[in-house]
Parts: structure tokens; sequence; C-alpha cells
């Protein structure tokens, strides 16, 4: 049988045939990235495409207990149900994005979900290279039952975590190091990771699978950039296979999970073959993949709003069987 031709969504293409013009004319001028260029240009991409999320309680704390007291904002939705609260970590290469940045995702996340959804403002590369951002994220699972109880905030020690991008690449290596040790990482409590929710994750530091190639120019998320993330990210020689969670241990203790891919991602390959190993190991998995969509088309819901419908409405309805 033929294989069914790849098709880009036609937004999309109109779009992104914009935007590699300008890109290649800011080249052309000697452009050179900076922390913050990369901050602003995803912060500028959601303000743009992504209208305010819906109202809702929001409050903030710390979450203390680690090398860095994490500072984070709890969304509290009207249409609570029981179970376990998410645990958010934004995209943006481990260089840019933040809790404001993403407000709007992570409120329409919470009201799809009916959870409690705490959004982590994580120390960001260069300034504060790897393992910094995921220790930040080890602190939160550890201390936010005490933090949320300061809140007053009902929980039960049990988390979803959930990322886009790289910080989806935080949450599953948090589920790698904990698979063996799910359990006491509150003082004098129970705390647990339920499941995780992976959306276009970043998960193979290597650059070797083929979609980095295949999509790496031209889909947004180019392949220099993505070199340039990690350049930035690893400034201490670390060894990127072990630092990778596709390359790591799999077994049936690690969490339940939802992996969101996209056909015209660069990352959409460790995405599927981190589903497969998954499977592997005898871990409750599902996929969704979107066959016409890019990386980050969620920071991007006006140019595809039934692709993000779909997606939100997907996630809610995985999130809420989880009890």
């Amino acid at each position: 049988m033929a294989q069914k031709a790849r098709q880009l969504n036609p937004q999309l293409a109109e779009w992104l045939q914009a935007v590699n013009a300008q890109v290649a004319q800011l080249k052309a001028a000697g452009f050179e990235p900076t922390p913050i260029t990369a901050r602003e240009s995803l912060a500028n991409l959601t303000r743009t495409f992504v209208e305010p999320g819906p109202d809702m309680a929001v409050c903030e704390t710390l979450v203390h207990g680690g090398e860095y007291a994490v500072p984070v904002r709890i969304y509290r939705p009207e249409n609570i149900e029981p179970g376990p609260a998410i645990i958010y970590c934004h995209g943006g290469g481990h260089m840019a994005g933040s809790v404001s940045v993403y407000d709007p995702i992570c409120r329409r996340l919470a009201e799809a979900c009916g959870r409690t959804l705490v959004s982590l403002e994580y120390r960001l590369a260069p300034e504060n290279p790897y393992p910094a951002g995921l220790n930040d994220l080890m602190s939160v699972v550890r201390g936010l039952g005490a933090a949320l109880d300061k809140k007053q905030v009902a929980h039960d020690n049990r988390w979803i975590l959930m990322g886009d991008s790289g910080g989806g690449a935080l949450c599953a290596s948090a589920s790698r190091l904990l698979q063996h040790r799910p359990h006491n990482l509150a003082q004098g409590a129970e705390s647990s990771i339920a499941a995780q929710v992976l959306i276009y994750p970043s998960l193979d530091y290597t650059m070797l699978q083929p979609s980095i190639e295949e999509n790496g120019s031209g889909y947004l998320l180019e392949k220099e950039k993505i070199l340039w993330y990690f350049d930035n990210y690893f400034q201490n020689a670390e060894n990127p296979w072990q630092a990778s969670p596709l390359h790591g241990e799999f077994t049936a203790k690690l969490p339940a999970s939802l992996v969101i891919t996209a056909e015209f991602c660069a990352l959409r390959d460790e995405g599927l073959a981190y589903v497969e190993k998954l499977r592997g190991a005898g871990v409750d998995v599902e996929a969704l993949h979107f066959d016409d969509m890019i990386h980050a088309f969620v920071n991007l819901e006006k140019l595809v709003p039934e692709a993000c419908a779909k997606f939100y409405r997907h996630v809610g309805e995985y999130v809420r069987g989880i009890r």
C-alpha cells in the first residue's frame, strides 16, 4: 500500500511562508540569537495567537525545600473534580517561556481537565544550565503538598506531570528519576506521580532521530535552533545520551502516559519512539498524533482552532479518567 502523502495544514503553510521569508532576511542581515530574542519571540508568538484564558481562581506561592524556592501559579477552575492535581512545565527549549507567557494555555488546560493546575517558574538556561530546571521540578514534586496546604488548596499528594517541548523533557526526566522511588517524596506524607502528559516533547538530546532532519527546516522549530538551545542548556560536558529520557531505563514503574506528537515537528520521532519503549516496558500509554500540525501549534491557536480544540478535549478526557 502506498504511503499517504504528508499535507501541512493550509493556514500553517501560508503563515510559515511569511515567517521563513522573514527569518531568511534576518539571517542575511547578520541576526544573532540571544536569550532575549528567544524569550521575546515565544512571548510575542503566544500573545498574538492565543486569547486570554477563562476566568478562575488564581494565586501564587513559593515551593520550598530544594536548592531554590520555586515560584508557582495555582489555577483552580470552578469545575474541579476529585483526582490528582497537574504540575505544568512550560516549553521554550529550556531557555524561554514563563508562567506569564503560558497563562492562557494553563487556564484552558485547567478548565478542560477540571483539576487544580500548578504552573512552574523553573530556572532557565543559559543563566541556570542543566540540571537546574529539572531540580526545580523535582523540588516541586516533593514540596508541593506543603505549599498547597499553606494556601488551603485541597490535594491528595498525587500529581500528573504535564509539559510541552522542553517542559515535556523535564517531566519525562523526572518520571525517569522517580520510577524506583515514587512514594514518600513529601515529608510525612505519601506523594506519587499518577500520570504524565507530554506535548510534542523533547526526549532525545542526541538529535539523531530522522524527524530532526526531515522537519528541521521550514517548520518553525529549526534544527540549528535546537542545537543552540542544547548548547546553552548543557554547559558542563554532560553526556546527551545519559540525559535523554528516550535513552534512559524503562520499567513498568513509569507512570501512565499520554504522548502528543505532530507530523511536521522536528521532535516527532523521539515522541513516537518513547511511546514504543513505554509499551515495551508494560506501561499504560496513549498516543495522539496530529498529522498536519507543526511544533508549538498550541501556541498558534488562532491559526489552527480546530486542532487546538481537539487537543484540549483529548487532554481533558484523559486527565478526567485518572482518579
